[in-house]
């Protein structure tokens, strides 16, 4: 466990300045105002004159309508209609210099743009009737009408848009500098053009033949005269939309913008607000440095506080940079949230989707509900700064916060996190209920902001179901939940240890017993010393039948071996017992227990064996003391006493009250002169409440019980053994 101050400032500055740059600029931190609320500070008299800002939604809404009144933009074609006319009477030309008929193959040849049927059609009537068409009309008079159509229409203009696709009933027309509108209907679009041209054609032409020819031949040089530009649009656009006035008045210097004990309208608020960015835009560089440093003792003061409740409440965690560094990192995601939520221009209540009750059920988890309760706290008040001092967000994730710290404060399983939707939609609903008939919300408006904490409880419980899973495999973190997945008794080393050693077995199921009540009245994590009891002598199963528990058959090991070899075998049960766990890969606070249990205790009665046997002088009394260290939490501690108190009691004859209960006082007595739980934080007040309760759970078990009146007779050897 890293304990290094150097790294606890960093992560401290770091975190510091990272929340400092994502807090608002100018005065945003005391724009604590709300349209509804009641202005409780004195008159706020302007220091200046200043212009009024529109609100923003509404500004930006009047530049969307200004924009939408631009008409689309179309730029005259100058050289179109001439080029249109000149390539006509190109084509005619090339027309009359085909004097014959010619063969399929040949008019292939002719590159001229219209159909094959259209070129035949002139090319016989030049040849038979020599330049006379049906009704007596010559090919030039043709050319004429059609020359003439194709005037009027280009002189009248056409569009390259069609009517459907401009969408509007007026247009505006651009002709060198000058721009004028204009029905869409006084100009032609491609479709009325041409259907233009054919009415004129079927008046002056009778034959259909002629009819169609012609039309094939004015068709292909009907060409837009004005084509639609959307980069004239888009700039006349741009230049109506920063037309729209961004003010709507001026509050004088020395004007009064608010009362004391007036109510705030939406028009007083938009005073409020033009004055605190009034104010902000005349900061000079020695105001923006005060600025900075005033929001840096902001944060400071807020997270030093969080760091002394820690180090005087919590000395564990605070000791462990790894957990400090956590905690950091859960701030941080969570004042992103309400950071990134700055730059999402939507009417909408997203700050009930800032999502505090994640972090709260988080830290919940990983620590307590004390640390989460004061890290909701706080990380409420952070996000609260960050919408700028918004009082009614900070009290809303308190609220959220605390009923999801509630919610899993004792959790069981890991499944239990998804009831906590309930607990933080209940948080949420108070304070919407709350806020919203006191400042006379419109009910539409509750209805989303009910939506959107629904969303909240649900994704919170989702995302820490992983967050969690993360946290423990990245920072190498146990958790209640981890320590309850590991009393589950189909675990492999606690079937192993009931299997071989079934006396061991249920000398640690009693101590938890033991400890888990012991450990909730002084404090101490319950869960963490109940299964830490479970797991303190799993080195057993290497050689269970050299502890008395399991001696089943009345047969000891150690009658036949030397007290230095007895003694050995004893304390190795402490070192194979770690091997075991790292090899199943337990977590290290499960480890502790392992080899404190014992502490730097003497295997006693194989030292007085000993020194009977070769002498005091001969026998090296380190030889004969476990190797430690000793406890060093209070869960430790209560495994050493409760393990040493239920053996002992195993081994008496008599379960008087009296005797169990100085039996116990004088075990623990013995533990603390001898300086064991030096460490522990084990106070005179604890050690009390622990021996009341061991006594009283001792006795629970080992109880005297009323002899049946043949008792003795059944304590003889069965009929059938006798024979």
């Amino acid at each position: 466990m890293s304990n290094n101050i150097k790294i606890k400032i960093l992560i401290f500055i770091v975190t510091v300045i990272l929340l400092v740059l994502m807090f608002p600029h100018g005065e945003a931190l005391d724009s604590e105002i709300a349209v509804g609320s009641i202005w409780t500070k004195s008159d706020l008299i302007a220091k200046m004159s200043f212009p009024i800002l529109k609100d923003e939604k509404e500004y930006e809404t009047e530049k969307i309508q200004a924009a939408r009144k631009v008409f689309p933009v179309f730029v005259f074609q100058k050289k179109s209609p001439q080029r249109c006319l000149k390539k006509f009477d190109s084509f005619f030309d090339s027309l009359r210099s085909i004097t014959s008929v010619v063969n399929d193959s040949l008019i292939q040849s002719v590159k001229l743009p219209i159909k094959k049927e259209t070129l035949l059609f002139f090319l016989r009537r030049k040849k038979e009737q020599k330049l006379i068409s049906f009704n007596g009309k010559k090919i030039p008079e043709i050319k004429k009408t059609i020359k003439q159509a194709l005037f009027t229409v280009c002189k009248k203009g056409i569009l390259n848009l069609s009517y459907k696709e401009i969408k509007r009933d007026t247009i505006s027309l651009r002709k060198d500098k000058y721009e004028k509108d204009i029905l869409t209907k006084n100009l032609f679009d491609l479709d009325s053009a041409k259907k233009y041209v054919l009415d004129i054609l079927r008046k002056n032409l009778s034959d259909e033949n002629e009819i169609d020819a012609s039309y094939d031949i004015i068709t292909k040089f009907i060409k837009p005269t004005y084509r639609y530009s959307e980069t004239y649009t888009s700039q006349a656009r741009q230049l109506a939309m920063e037309k729209v006035p961004r003010y709507i008045g001026i509050v004088n210097e020395n004007e009064r913008i608010v009362a004391k004990h007036d109510r705030i309208t939406p028009e007083i608020k938009l005073k409020i607000d033009s004055y605190r960015i009034a104010k902000g835009e005349e900061k000079n560089v020695f105001e923006t440095i005060l600025e900075f440093v005033g929001k840096t003792f902001h944060i400071a003061v807020i997270l030093f506080l969080f760091g002394l409740y820690l180090k005087f409440s919590r000395r564990k965690i605070f000791e462990n940079d790894k957990y400090i560094l956590l905690i950091s990192l859960i701030i941080l995601f969570t004042a992103l949230q309400a950071f990134t939520l700055q730059f999402v221009d939507v009417k909408v209540p997203f700050d009930f989707l800032i999502l505090v009750p994640l972090a709260s059920m988080l830290l919940t988890i990983v620590f307590d509900s004390r640390v989460g309760f004061i890290g909701t706290i706080i990380i409420a008040i952070i996000v609260g700064g960050l919408r700028g001092n918004d009082y009614i967000i900070t009290f809303t994730h308190i609220s959220a916060g605390g009923f999801a710290v509630y919610s899993v404060r004792d959790i069981k399983n890991r499944n239990q996190i998804f009831r906590s939707f309930f607990h933080i939609l209940i948080g949420f609903t108070f304070v919407i209920l709350a806020f919203g008939f006191e400042r006379y919300v419109a009910f539409t408006d509750m209805i989303f902001q009910f939506a959107f904490s629904a969303s909240n409880s649900l994704i919170s419980p989702i995302m820490t179901f992983g967050f969690l899973y993360i946290i423990e495999k990245l920072f190498n973190i146990s958790t209640d939940l981890t320590y309850l997945e590991l009393s589950d008794f189909n675990n492999p080393l606690l079937r192993e240890l009931n299997l071989k050693a079934p006396g061991t077995f249920s000398h640690s199921m009693a101590i938890g017993n033991m400890v888990e009540k012991a450990a909730r009245e002084i404090g101490a994590n319950s869960t963490l010393a109940r299964v830490g009891a479970y797991y303190h002598d799993i080195g057993k199963t290497y050689y269970p039948q050299a502890f008395i528990e399991n001696q089943q058959d009345g047969r000891n090991v150690h009658d036949s071996l030397p007290p230095e070899e007895s003694a050995k075998i004893i304390i190795e049960h402490v070192t194979k017992g770690i091997e075991l766990a790292k090899e199943n890969n337990l977590p290290q606070e499960i480890i502790d227990f392992i080899p404190t249990h014992h502490g730097t205790l003497l295997v006693t009665y194989f030292y007085e064996k000993a020194k009977k046997l070769y002498g005091e002088e001969n026998v090296n009394i380190n030889d004969y003391r476990y190797p430690g260290p000793k406890p060093r939490t209070k869960e430790t501690g209560l495994v050493m006493l409760a393990d040493a108190c239920e053996s002992a009691v195993r081994a008496m004859n008599d379960f008087e009250a009296t005797k169990i209960e100085n039996l116990v006082s004088n075990i623990i007595e013995e533990r603390l002169r001898d300086g064991q739980l030096d460490e522990t934080n084990l106070n005179f007040s604890h050690i009390k409440k622990i021996r009341d309760i061991f006594v009283q759970e001792l006795l629970t078990t080992h109880h005297q019980r009323v002899r049946y009146p043949n008792q003795e007779k059944l304590e003889e050897s069965h009929s059938s053994e006798k024979s």
